[in-house]
């Protein structure tokens, strides 16, 4: 028995695109401009409707979806208009984790993730030809930061994530470079959050944070000369650091509520 067509439907019964509403067309015309720098604060509600020629409900409405796309903050009062916000990379950690934590995803899968990416981002750094002029320096100055942490576990950690998130950064990629990113977020949150449990322990024996600092100094000297083999030695390496988290926090859920976006 053939369905009854619906309003959408066409004689054969397939189902037709429906045209966008008014409202999205001049969001979609804002959203552009905004993307590409050409807008950085939106106009009044009636300067946006005389200039595209809609109704005030099409008007406000666009400013709606803006708005719950995190590209702009009406502005209160008689001012009117609205300030307008690009996408930040902490955004894009927050959105990823609210669907990760949306189907219930694990730490343990953010951190396999990562084992399988941010090598690939460690051998994208090493071939860059700019490498001596970007990278190289960039991840001297956090190994610089990570010796002299040394003794100290709150600065110590967070010279290590910003030796990692200088790799992510370095590679060249930004697809890359935000999808990997957000992960590192997603991860250095919740090993924040283990971290600042009263059952945590800082381990009396710096012998970890001078393995990792060798580390760091062997990937480093391994993308200045350019072996993309580094990739193999950062797996392993990620084997080892991740191995405290996954054991003790693996099975928990990714949690948005960590990676919030400070406002």
């Amino acid at each position: 028995m053939t369905p009854p067509r619906g309003p959408h439907d066409d004689a054969r019964g397939r189902r037709r695109a429906r045209p966008p509403h008014v409202a999205q067309i001049v969001a979609a015309a804002l959203r552009d401009e905004i993307l590409r720098g050409e807008l950085t604060v939106l106009p009044r509600l009636d300067d946006l409707v005389e200039r595209f020629d809609v109704g005030l409900p099409a008007g406000r409405e666009a400013m709606r979806i803006l708005q719950a796309e995190g590209l702009i903050t009406p502005r209160r009062g008689n001012v009117g208009g609205a300030d307008v916000h690009l996408p930040t990379s902490e955004g894009v950690a927050f959105n990823l984790s609210m669907v990760l934590q949306s189907r219930a995803a694990r730490i343990s899968d953010v951190g396999a993730a990562l084992r399988q990416l941010e090598p690939l981002c460690a051998a994208l750094c090493a071939v860059r030809p700019d490498r001596y002029d970007t990278i190289v320096p960039e991840l001297r100055e956090r190994i610089d930061e990570q010796a002299a942490a040394i003794g100290d576990a709150r600065r110590t950690r967070e010279a290590i994530d910003g030796f990692h998130q200088a790799i992510v950064a370095g590679c060249g990629n930004e697809s890359l470079l935000l999808t990997v990113g957000a992960l590192e977020r997603i991860w250095a949150a919740h090993a924040d959050a283990v971290y600042e449990t009263p059952d945590y322990h800082e381990p009396s024996d710096q012998a970890p944070w001078k393995a990792s600092l060798r580390d760091h100094e062997d990937m480093l000297r391994m993308i200045e000369r350019g072996d993309a083999s580094v990739a193999a030695f950062a797996l392993k390496h990620l084997e080892t650091t991740q191995s405290y988290m996954t054991g003790v926090n693996g099975d928990h859920p990714v949690t948005a509520s960590t990676t919030v976006p400070p406002v």
